[in-house]
């Protein structure tokens, strides 16, 4: 099995179920008391929330091409952000990098895919749900992709001054919830959890519409790559 390269710490309270969910899936597939051979390198998540709130995306990817870099030294054979967001720097990050990188919309797209969706609501911080990196990239695959109308205000800050904080409240689910109602509405068949802690908040017995997880898709899919 490969190692594999995790940049965390964005939120660390994310990183945490990556952890889980990489040992748990490979002692499922390998058995006995087999786990993930993994190298962390897990950031200070404030300056990088400070670099995106400024928009200055360049320096952001350049330190995460830091932390690339030295998980290559360290001996990594494959990458994983485990972010969302962050992927908007994924090119960034990745130059002079001669590892592969497991970009976290293409599991996310293909399970969709193979359950039959092709019109999806997204979910995520500001960024991911405005910008245009995350959703051109599950075009790519296919898919027709949501957004709620409103104003992100409010998820958004569920994001960043609840949910990376381990603060889970019921008022907040009810909030995601309605997006998601309203994105049902407007023909959503499923919904991406197109941030890595929203998952603590949401699932398929809280959502109206089935419920795509990018946290543990993006681990399993980090496992299969290590393991190929």
């Amino acid at each position: 099995m490969k190692t594999i390269g995790l940049i965390g710490g964005m939120s660390w309270e994310s990183s945490a179920h990556y952890y889980r969910i990489l040992n748990e899936e490979t002692a499922r597939r390998l058995g006995g008391l087999h786990s993930a051979p993994v190298i962390l390198h897990s950031v200070d998540f404030a300056p990088i929330a400070a670099l995106q709130s400024a928009g200055e995306w360049d320096k952001a990817g350049h330190q995460l091409n830091g932390a690339a870099r030295a998980l290559e030294g360290a001996g990594a054979q494959l990458l994983g952000l485990a972010t969302n967001t962050m992927h908007v720097v994924a090119a960034t990050m990745m130059e002079g990098i001669g590892l592969p990188l497991i970009h976290i919309a293409d599991p996310t797209a293909k399970a969709l895919l193979a359950d039959g969706f092709d019109t999806v609501g997204l979910l995520g911080t500001r960024f991911t749900m405005e910008m245009g990196f995350y959703k051109d990239r599950l075009a790519g695959h296919g898919l027709s992709v949501l957004v709620p109308e409103v104003d992100h205000t409010n998820l958004n800050g569920i994001i960043y001054e609840e949910l990376c904080k381990g603060i889970v409240r019921d008022e907040s689910r009810r909030v995601y919830q309605a997006a998601i109602d309203r994105m049902a509405a407007r023909g959503a068949q499923a919904v991406i959890l197109g941030c890595t802690e929203i998952g603590m908040l949401i699932d398929d017995s809280t959502s109206s519409l089935p419920t795509y997880d990018t946290t543990d898709l993006h681990a399993r899919a980090l496992v299969s790559a290590a393991l190929d």
